[in-house]
């Protein structure tokens, strides 16, 4: 079941990029999260579980106050995702370690959710097969990855970019 927390109803904007977390590991990588789609006006997918509890509450503590500015959605699990992303346009990128297309040479499109897996494990092979794209954040030689959020941060800039979503204030 999908649950939306923000005083407006939540109208999903079908050519809007969205974000994504599959998991969440660590609270506070939420929390940046959230803010960052507060800052840039975009939508949240929270797929849980997540590895902490996940009250109302711990959700307002940890978005402080970027909370009220942002659509957050909450799904129960990857199926109901993927439900309520069968109802809307747009594909699935996800972003992995394991992607042969490079965010630099990847095209997005309005509509696209930008998918993050979880800090510890990233996701399971089933999310990697439904996903449209897999892309990913090249790295200097010995690196291995990025802290989600701040991966999340690179990618959506570039997706609002790209398709002319970027704030403008």
């Amino acid at each position: 079941m999908a649950r939306c927390r923000k005083k407006a109803p939540c109208v999903a904007e079908p050519s809007k990029v969205r974000l994504a977390l599959y998991q969440p590991d660590i609270p506070q990588n939420l929390g940046a999260s959230l803010r960052l789609a507060a800052c840039l006006g975009v939508a949240v997918d929270i797929i849980e579980p997540c590895g902490f509890p996940l009250t109302d509450k711990a959700l307002r503590r940890t978005a402080m106050d970027y909370g009220e500015n942002v659509e957050t959605v909450r799904h129960d699990g990857w199926s109901a995702f993927l439900d309520s992303k069968r109802s809307s346009p747009g594909r699935i990128v996800l972003f992995t370690t394991k992607g042969a297309v490079t965010l630099d040479s990847h095209a997005f499109q309005p509509g696209d959710t930008l998918l993050f897996g979880r800090e510890s494990a990233g996701v399971p092979d089933d999310v990697h097969a439904a996903a449209d794209a897999r892309v990913r954040i090249a790295l200097s030689p010995g690196a291995r990855s990025l802290n989600v959020s701040m991966s999340a941060g690179i990618a959506l800039w570039e997706a609002l970019r790209q398709t002319g979503q970027l704030p403008r204030g």
